[in-house]
């Protein structure tokens, strides 16, 4: 016989949970982002459509896409407040050969995935390709990643992807999600490496 109430009580587990651990991503992401606005570069959170993360989600009802109903992966990035621009709530980074970006993404469940991570770095060398001519600024590209995750992120600690939308290199760094459970760790772990990463051949 099934027990109705232990069900009951698994389910609102299972949402707490997930409401718990999307909050406090999101006050990690919060404090690196006061930690690099300190830095030399005086960086900001990039806002594709605004003040947010950017991710793939879909409300269909196919299988492939029910998969997509739980936000499992998602990234947001810093950009050097001269390198960019404020419109209407949303920053505009215009692409040119010298463009650096800042990475942050989350990997919280999927293949292969033993347990939640961060990726951090850096990503260059970003250009458009035939398809991508539309796309005028980074933060365009920036869904489209989220797309392309599996072939684009193959190989984060060197990322070099090219698809008839766009070419990009970087360097992505891991560290388990559950090893930064503190400032200090968010200092070490992630905006320190993360800021190596993006200094080195900045200035080549």
């Amino acid at each position: 016989m099934i027990d109705k109430s232990g069900i009951i009580e698994q389910t609102n587990l299972a949402f707490d949970f997930i409401q718990k651990l999307h909050l406090e991503v999101s006050y990690l992401i919060k404090e690196v982002e006061a930690m690099l606005s300190e830095e030399e570069e005086s960086f900001i959170i990039g806002k594709p459509s605004g003040y947010g993360i950017s991710t793939r989600s879909s409300t269909g009802l196919e299988t492939n896409n029910v998969s997509l109903w739980v936000m499992r992966r998602f990234a947001v990035c810093f950009i050097p407040e001269a390198q960019t621009k404020m419109t209407g709530g949303q920053s505009v980074t215009e692409l040119h050969d010298e463009l650096r970006i800042l990475y942050l993404r989350f990997v919280l469940n999927g293949k292969n995935i033993t347990e939640p991570a961060v990726y951090s770095g850096v990503l260059r060398d970003i250009k458009t390709g035939p398809r991508g001519q539309k796309f005028k600024k980074f933060e365009n590209f920036m869904g489209h990643f989220e797309y392309v995750n599996d072939r684009l992120f193959e190989n984060p600690e060197d990322i070099n992807y090219e698809d008839g939308t766009l070419s990009i290199k970087g360097e992505l760094a891991k560290v388990n999600l559950y090893d930064v459970n503190n400032s200090e760790a968010i200092r070490t772990k992630i905006v320190e490496p993360s800021l190596a990463l993006y200094r080195e051949g900045a200035s080549d």
